[in-house]
């Protein structure tokens, strides 16, 4: 008898273990669309928010599955579906509206055909990079993404960057906003679909990066908890992403040289 039921244990604790990472997945699909739910209410603020907390929702659901060992192939396909609403069709709108609304660019004019056809390419190419990501055969090595990552182009710079412009009026009415955002989306969309190698956010050789990337999390989940300090997110944002470009540049030529 007891060697009866103790499958079934074992089996609703194994379904309890993944159910906390999927879980965590599935708050981040439901933040993206009451983001873009919020954007059409013409809310931009706090719809950019619920895209900040989407990567941080992202970054725990990770952490959850490694320490609790429950990674399984349902789990990376869920998750890419929530990426793609949370950090590739969320962020589109949210964009397309703060061009309407932050940065003056009228219905049925040139300025926002470009700026929605812009938008739909991003979400395009996060889609296709995410594709792409589960089922590639020549990955980098351990450590790196091959392509900047939808949830730093999307989560990371878009977000940040239209609350900046939202607490910062003065300066986007200063800025043509009608060229620097399509130009920001396309530029994008062809850093998630490139080969660039990009290091993702795991214990490295350097304790200074290890320090450098532990300071950084806890910092950006304040911003995000507190909704304060946009300008830091903004910020960290684009240092990343450069950052990030530069330093997987350097590996690739290191490792194409020892090779």
């Amino acid at each position: 008898m007891a060697d009866t039921f103790r499958p079934i244990g074992i089996s609703l604790t194994s379904r309890l273990r993944y159910s906390v990472p999927n879980s965590v997945t599935g708050l981040s699909l439901l933040f993206g669309l009451a983001s873009i739910v919020t954007t059409q209410f013409g809310e931009l603020e706090f719809a950019a928010w619920l895209i900040v907390w989407c990567g941080l929702l992202d970054t725990m659901d990770g952490v959850a599955a490694r320490v609790l060992n429950a990674t399984s192939s349902f789990g990376a396909e869920f998750d890419s579906m929530a990426d793609v609403i949370s950090f590739g069709v969320a962020p589109a709108v949210l964009v397309l509206n703060a061009g309407v609304q932050v940065g003056g660019i009228e219905y049925d004019t040139g300025q926002f055909w470009v700026l929605l056809l812009a938008a739909g390419v991003f979400s395009l190419a996060g889609a296709m990079r995410l594709a792409r990501f589960n089922i590639a055969t020549d990955k980098p090595p351990t450590g790196w993404f091959s392509g900047v990552p939808i949830t730093a182009c999307g989560g990371g710079v878009l977000a940040s960057l239209v609350l900046v412009l939202i607490h910062h009026q003065e300066v986007a009415a200063s800025m043509p906003l009608h060229l620097y955002l399509p130009m920001l989306l396309f530029v994008l969309s062809i850093l998630m679909l490139s080969r660039i190698w990009f290091p993702k956010a795991t214990v490295r050789d350097s304790k200074l990066i290890n320090a450098f990337q532990v300071v950084n999390i806890i910092l950006i989940f304040y911003c995000g908890v507190t909704r304060t300090f946009p300008e830091y997110l903004l910020g960290i944002a684009i240092v990343l992403t450069v950052g990030g470009i530069i330093s997987g540049r350097i590996a690739r030529q290191r490792r194409e040289s020892a090779e």
